[in-house]
């Protein structure tokens, strides 16, 4: 984490110490310990008296989590750790706390498998007044800090994570019912696009970057129709759509190990990442399960269909 943050937002607003933000930081305490939770994630919208929050607080562990620079500046001033997330003003707290998780992962604030607690602004920005609990092991308990950051040495963490979000969602739904499988490849798009050929109509191509972005929430739903279509979804470092229905073509003499039952996605999964440094992530048809390839190797495994997907679960909201 760097000394400083630099971000566009203009100085915050003061959450105010009442007795309603009292109450809820001694519950999220008390709750802390009812569910064990190993970590605490506050995502404050506006600034904090951060001396006076330690000693609510007393000697737990708190992560910060916001998008603004001087929020961030002033709480690692006062000893918390931060988490700068880059969305922008307004942005959904699902999104904001999935990310949030993901980088805390990644920077070892949390340990894999473990639940976290979430505390944030739902109805008046200007104070906390909802706790979430999050159990990592319902969605991430196969992540570690170290997978993360071998993971994000080619693909940015925020456009792995949207774009396995993405496949999870399609492994875990289908499309109208139906089970779909899907292939998506992610960074090194032009060795990747020259190293394949289409198959058909491509359903992005003359589409403006702004109406390719995989963060846009209408792309992401665009994209589930998508892929039904036979071929793997390209997609840049920078989380736009690059081209649809690629035929991927490895290197014939490349050693690849996959376990049996695979089908034709997985080797060109497994193929396209060995003679690339993208990441691909494939869904299986027939079992939803979402595989991350990288270097010619599956690094993770998702079971989309075999549990809940993540929930958020309000445990007060006043």
């Amino acid at each position: 984490m760097p000394e400083t943050v630099n971000q566009e937002f203009p100085k915050s607003e003061t959450i105010k110490f009442t007795e309603q933000f009292r109450s809820i930081v001694g519950k999220i305490r008390q709750l802390r310990v009812e569910v064990e939770a190993q970590a605490v994630i506050i995502f404050p919208e506006y600034q904090i008296d951060w001396m006076r929050l330690r000693k609510l607080f007393e000697d737990d562990k708190i992560t910060v989590a916001s998008m603004k620079s001087d929020i961030l500046n002033d709480a690692l001033a006062n000893g918390f750790s931060v988490i700068h997330l880059h969305f922008s003003s307004g942005s959904a707290i699902n999104d904001r706390i999935s990310h949030a998780i993901l980088e805390a992962v990644a920077d070892d604030l949390v340990p894999r498998g473990s639940r976290v607690l979430a505390l944030y602004s739902t109805f008046d920005p200007s104070t906390f007044d909802s706790i979430s609990v999050i159990n990592l092991g319902e969605h991430l308990e196969k992540l570690s800090g170290r997978d993360l950051r071998q993971l994000e040495t080619s693909v940015p963490l925020k456009t792995l994570k949207t774009v396995v979000d993405l496949a999870v969602d399609i492994g875990w739904e289908g499309r109208e019912g139906k089970p779909i499988g899907c292939l998506f490849v992610v960074g090194d798009t032009k060795k990747v696009y020259m190293k394949s050929h289409s198959v058909g109509f491509d359903p992005v191509k003359g589409y403006q970057r702004k109406d390719r972005n995989i963060f846009d929430t209408k792309v992401r739903e665009g994209i589930k129709e998508i892929a039904q279509l036979d071929g793997a979804i390209l997609v840049s470092a920078d989380g736009i759509v690059h081209s649809c229905c690629r035929m991927l073509q490895g290197e014939k003499n490349a050693t690849i190990s996959l376990s049996p039952g695979l089908g034709t996605r997985h080797w060109a999964a497994a193929a396209i990442t060995k003679v690339t440094s993208a990441i691909a992530i494939a869904v299986s048809q027939s079992s939803g399960t979402v595989r991350i390839f990288r270097n010619g190797e599956v690094t993770l495994r998702i079971e989309a269909r075999q549990r809940r997907p993540l929930v958020w679960k309000d445990i007060e909201a006043e």
